[in-house]
C-alpha cells in the first residue's frame, strides 16, 4: 500500500513538473514573439509623429504619411509584420528610444550631433530644409531676415526653435507641443508664422481648412537629414535598416512615397540631395 501511495506521490510530482514547465516554456514563447528591434521579431513598436499631414498621421485607427510608408517599407524588409504605432512628439523621442518604448523612430528625426550623444540613426531616408509658413495675405515676412520683432512659433524639443534662438534673436519666439497648436495659433493671428521642416508646412499649408489661408514663403534656411532613430550603439539593426532603405530607392517605392504624400501639397524635392545616401553605421 505504502509503494502504491508513494508512487502516487511521484507521478503526481512529475506531472505537476511537467505543466510548470510547459507554463514557462509558453510565457518565454510569448516575450519571444513581442521582442523587437535587432532580433527583428514579428512585432514591432515605431514611433512616428500623430499630427503631421504628408508625414505622419493618425486618421481614425488609420496613420499615413512619407514616414509611415518608409517605416512600413523598412519593418517589412526586417521581417517585422506586427507595427504598433506610438506617438513620439519631438521633445520626448530620445525617451521613448532610450527606456525602450520604442524600438525605432520614423518622425522627421533630424540627425544632429548632439542627438547622437544619446541615439544612434540609421539613414539618412529623406534631405529637407527650414522654411517659414504664413498667412497667405502677409507680405512682410520673406524670410528668417525679416522675423526680427514677429511672434514666431515652433516645437519644444525641435531643431527647428534651437536654430532660430541661435541665430535670430531679434524673434519673439513661442515653443508649443505641438506643430498643430502653432498652426492653430497662425491661423488665429495669435503668431505670424511658423518654422519647421518645408515637408512639414507644405502638408499643413494643403489641408482642406487651410487652402488659400497659408503659404510657405519658400526660402530654405537649413538642412535637415532625415534619419531613423534606433537606440544608442545599435549597428547590427541600423545596418539592416540601411540595405532596407536602399532596396526601397532601388526598386522606385522611394519615390512612389514621396509622390503619394508629398506630391498633393505641390512640394518640390530637391533632388540635388535626394534621394540620400544612408551614413555608415558607428
Amino acid at each position: 500500500m505504502k509503494v502504491r501511495q508513494l508512487s502516487a506521490v511521484l507521478a503526481a510530482s512529475v506531472l505537476t513538473l511537467g505543466l510548470a514547465a510547459c507554463g514557462d516554456s509558453a510565457k518565454d514563447g510569448a516575450t519571444d514573439s513581442g521582442s523587437t528591434g535587432s532580433s527583428g521579431g514579428k512585432s514591432v513598436k515605431i514611433g512616428i509623429k500623430f499630427d503631421q499631414p504628408g508625414l505622419g498621421l493618425k486618421v481614425g485607427s488609420d496613420y499615413k504619411g512619407f514616414d509611415v510608408d518608409v517605416a512600413k517599407y523598412v519593418a517589412k524588409e526586417l521581417g517585422d509584420s506586427d507595427i504598433t504605432w506610438v506617438q513620439s512628439p519631438s521633445a520626448q523621442r530620445e525617451t521613448l528610444l532610450s527606456t525602450g518604448q520604442v524600438d525605432m523612430i520614423f518622425a522627421t528625426y533630424s540627425i544632429t550631433d548632439k542627438r547622437k550623444e544619446q541615439v544612434s540613426f540609421a539613414g539618412p531616408y529623406f534631405i529637407a530644409g527650414q522654411d517659414l509658413l504664413v498667412r497667405a495675405d502677409d507680405s512682410s515676412i520673406t524670410g528668417p531676415d525679416s522675423l526680427t520683432g514677429k511672434k514666431l512659433c515652433s516645437v519644444t524639443g525641435s531643431t527647428s526653435a534651437q536654430k532660430v534662438k541661435d541665430k535670430y534673436p531679434g524673434v519673439q519666439l513661442q515653443e508649443f507641443g505641438t506643430y498643430s497648436e502653432c498652426v492653430a495659433a497662425l491661423v488665429s493671428k495669435g503668431v505670424d508664422a511658423l518654422t519647421t521642416d518645408n515637408t512639414i508646412l507644405a502638408g499643413y499649408a494643403s489641408q482642406d481648412q487651410y487652402k488659400g489661408k497659408l503659404k510657405v514663403v519658400g526660402k530654405t534656411f537649413s538642412e535637415e537629414r532625415y534619419g531613423v532613430g534606433i537606440k544608442k550603439g545599435d549597428t547590427a539593426l541600423c545596418e539592416k535598416i540601411n540595405t532596407a532603405l536602399k532596396k526601397m530607392v532601388d526598386s522606385g517605392d522611394w519615390q512612389k512615397a514621396v509622390n503619394d504624400n508629398l506630391g498633393p501639397a505641390g512640394f518640390k524635392v530637391d533632388t540635388s540631395v535626394n534621394p540620400p545616401k544612408p551614413d555608415p553605421c558607428s
